[in-house]
């Protein structure tokens, strides 16, 4: 094999110079960043006017504060709900105004350094679960009005649940590494080229809503993929479908549309709102009604238009060249499924979506539909809408990937998902 030349030995040399320098730097920066200085506590919760807590309430819920930090109903953002990541479970902290075991003794300042660096008041590094990468484009005086809303809750005991992080991402300083690489602290700048309706809608998907931190893909240290922003994601291991050209939509998205649905959790020839979802939808139909109309708008710049070939309508029985396990899956649905879906959507709760228009069917990945089918839908605290029973108790994991492997062919048309079989023995799993 012939020797490298000379002039690509050094090529590679300045290359591998580079990289050092670029790594030196990431760390230098990351252990600069690793401790902070505790804040003052204030010794008691000021008084805010009306106006500011009612507006800091509309942005909480623009923000979906309450699913993360509420496990019981009754103790709203208490905290305690476990975040599953790659690296191991994240608890939510308690962030009513008690004083301590909440956030009762931080100051304005203090809570604008959690949203926008990352920081707990007494100075150790909060993990990125919460997403402090986004809340650090918000205005002061949005971050002000939260403040407002959240220290004039009521104030709960509920101490921290621990973590449960694998070796070494329990060791906080490795954050500031973290931070160095995904944390940009820049204000949001509006686009000039687009609408102020437009730019509302940016401002609210990016600094408070997050859209992208489920649908954008991560990297394998956690951050978001900005190369490919709304390309598709998860969140608690639903995949969590593209937002831009790339989605799997079986139609088109009118603004309508996407309004009624980002509100209510439903919209005409689409799927209805499970999963994390579901709790997004939840707390968007308390958020100012402008605000979800502006961030439908940006969301249907992103969204393609062209029609796709969705014709509802009684799925179709196999052929007789089909493997036996779509001929199986054929079975189950016409005897769980079919009643309600090939009636197609109408007023009467009787009937449900016709699955050529589910979008579920043309994901990429099969778990949110295997969470469908396994978990069914549910209303929302019990709220009469459209629902979906659970079929975990009555089909087998064969009975599943059957029923699944059926619908991908025949109501998406889409090749067979690889790995069915596995993807529905990882749900039965903790």
């Amino acid at each position: 094999m012939p020797e490298p030349r000379p002039r690509t030995q050094a090529r590679r040399r300045r290359y591998a110079a580079g990289a050092g320098a670029l790594l030196s730097a990431v760390a230098v920066a990351g252990c600069a960043s690793m401790w902070q200085p505790a804040l003052d506590p204030q010794a008691r919760v000021p008084a805010f006017d009306a106006g500011t807590v009612a507006r800091g309430g509309r942005l909480a819920a623009l923000g979906n504060c309450a699913a993360c930090h509420t496990v019981d109903p009754a103790r709203p953002y208490a905290g305690g709900l476990g975040i599953g990541t790659p690296f191991g479970t994240v608890y939510s902290t308690n962030i009513t105004p008690d004083a301590d075991t909440g956030i009762g003794r931080y100051s304005e300042a203090a809570f604008t350094r959690a949203l926008r660096e990352g920081v707990a008041r007494d100075g150790h590094l909060l993990y990125p679960a919460f997403p402090y990468d986004h809340y650090t484009r918000l205005t002061q005086d949005d971050i002000r009005a939260l403040y407002a809303y959240f220290m004039t809750r009521s104030p709960l005991d509920a101490p921290a649940h621990p973590n449960d992080l694998r070796f070494p991402f329990g060791f906080r300083p490795l954050i500031g590494v973290w931070n160095t690489l995904y944390l940009k602290r820049a204000p949001w700048t509006p686009d000039p080229r687009q609408s102020a309706a437009w730019n509302r809608g940016a401002y609210v998907a990016d600094a408070l809503a997050h859209c992208s931190a489920c649908h954008t893909p991560r990297t394998r240290l956690g951050g978001e993929d900005r190369m490919r922003f709304l390309d598709g994601g998860e969140a608690e291991d639903w995949y969590a479908p593209a937002l831009n050209a790339k989605s799997p939509s079986p139609l088109p998205w009118t603004h309508g549309q996407l309004v009624a649905y980002l509100r209510t959790g439903i919209a005409s020839d689409h799927a209805v709102a499970g999963g994390p979802m579901q709790d997004v939808v939840e707390n968007l139909g308390r958020a100012d009604p402008a605000d979800v109309e502006a961030l439908a708008t940006w969301l249907h710049s992103y969204l393609p238009q062209p029609p796709h070939a969705a014709r509802p309508g009684a799925l179709p029985p196999p052929a007789a060249a089909d493997p036996d396990q779509v001929k199986l899956g054929y079975d189950v649905y016409a005897g769980a499924c079919a009643r309600c879906h090939d009636a197609g959507r109408a007023a009467t709760s009787g009937a449900a979506l016709p699955l050529q228009q589910a979008v579920a069917l043309y994901d990429p990945d099969p778990r949110s539909l295997l969470h469908i089918v396994r978990d069914g839908i549910a209303p929302q605290g019990g709220a009469p809408a459209r629902w979906m029973p659970a079929f975990a108790g009555i089909l087998d994991d064969g009975q599943t990937a059957a029923l699944a492997a059926y619908l991908r062919r025949y109501g998406a048309a889409r090749p067979a998902w690889p790995n069915l079989e596995d993807s529905v023995r990882n749900m039965r799993q903790p």
